[in-house]
């Protein structure tokens, strides 16, 4: 018999040790499943801007590394070249920064010794701003998107921050409505609340920490083409010289 006892309550020990367990573990979807309909867009939301900004993340290192290939290449081979608007049309693929600035120059050129008489000063501040505006326009391209990371990185805490007040307050009213202020009734609805400034963390820490890694990036790569366009601009001006 008394051996049956201690059997009996090892057991219920065991059953209670096995519940405490399994509910020791945050559930995610439980948690949005269980949230307040405000508190879910948030998450949801929130959870859309993070896939978003692992997309860009992944994506613009790619092509930064696809492009630097791209330009060392046809940077190796122009200097090299002979006939600059032969090798122009046989590389100068829309693609690759450093030919979008040749071929801006290029362009400018023509049109600068088209006239009867060629003004070389003149011409040379015509090319140096056509270039500097085709670097410029690159740039831009490359950067479009980090402005969303900017955005999430700033705006991403406020929004799961709100979720997280807006889902307090539905637990304060739960409690209203019970009339029973035991942390049991309270305590899932602020887990919950709290799960949303979780997840605008969880947006916001990556694309704060990929914003300032990229714009380091772009603002090196684009020192790259102003210093190519330079040396550019410089044979362009030799050229001048002779006419």
């Amino acid at each position: 018999m008394i051996t049956t006892h201690i059997l009996a309550a090892g057991a219920e020990i065991a059953g209670a040790q096995t519940a405490s367990s399994a509910g020791s573990h945050i559930n995610p979807i439980r948690l949005f499943l269980d949230a307040d309909i405000v508190v879910q867009v948030v998450m949801g939301g929130l959870t859309l801007a993070s896939i978003w900004v692992w997309t860009i993340l992944l994506s613009f290192s790619l092509r930064m590394r696809r492009l630097r290939g791209r330009c060392d290449a046809y940077e190796r081979d122009f200097w090299q070249a002979r006939d600059v608007d032969a090798f122009q049309s046989e590389r100068g693929r829309a693609d690759i920064p450093t030919a979008n600035v040749v071929a801006a120059a290029l362009t400018e050129w023509r049109r600068s010794l088209g006239g009867k008489g060629v003004d070389r000063e003149a011409a040379r501040q015509r090319l140096a701003a056509t270039m500097d505006n085709a670097v410029a326009q690159e740039a831009e391209k490359l950067g479009d998107r980090l402005n969303f990371l900017a955005t999430v990185g700033s705006v991403a805490p406020f929004v799961g921050l709100f979720g997280t007040v807006w889902g307090i307050m539905a637990s304060f009213f739960q409690i209203g409505q019970q009339q029973n202020s035991s942390l049991a009734v309270v305590a899932p609805g602020i887990s919950e609340a709290l799960a949303a400034t979780a997840i605008g963390l969880f947006a916001a820490i990556p694309a704060v920490i990929a914003y300032n890694r990229f714009s380091h990036l772009l603002g090196g790569f684009e020192a790259r083409l102003q210093r190519f366009s330079d040396r550019f601009h410089a044979s362009l001006s030799r050229e001048l010289d002779t006419l």
